[in-house]
């Protein structure tokens, strides 16, 4: 096993089209976890979702949020991120990230198509201010 750095880990969150798996808690103190598309923008992790969904109300009520990204072949590596939400609903200041997420997932042919898709009322950008980390590569080595 080796503990990633922070440009490794870095690397790792953004390589491919790995998803993270996002864990926030629902009113009732119960756990809810999604797959989401996501990117790295500066220091933070940004994804989308609606404003209406689990996870769009429970980060209202709470912003406190974790990820996972893992990859579940052989040697087997993980991240997890522990942060702070910020939503926004500004469509126009959404979109440009929403268009990116699009493209790292669907390509760059279709990331327009995907990013205006997901950049309408109703939805939200999230930015997860990253507080802390656990990044663990090569586990069964």
């Amino acid at each position: 096993m080796k503990i990633m750095s922070e440009p490794e880990w870095r690397e790792f969150v953004a390589a491919g089209t790995r998803t993270a798996k996002v864990a926030v808690v629902r009113r009732d103190g119960s756990p809810h976890v999604t797959p989401v598309w996501f990117v790295l923008d500066g220091g933070d992790i940004v994804f989308n979702t609606g404003a209406d969904t689990v996870k769009g109300r429970a980060l209202r009520r709470d912003p406190r949020v974790s990820l996972c990204v893992e990859d579940d072949r052989p040697p087997f590596s993980f991240v997890t991120v522990h942060g702070e939400a910020e939503l926004s609903d500004d469509v126009a200041a959404m979109l440009p990230l929403s268009v990116r997420i699009g493209a790292r997932y669907m390509g760059q042919e279709r990331g327009e198509e995907f990013g205006r898709r997901n950049a309408v009322p109703g939805e939200l950008l999230v930015r997860v201010r990253v507080r802390n980390v656990v990044a663990q590569a090569d586990l069964a080595d």
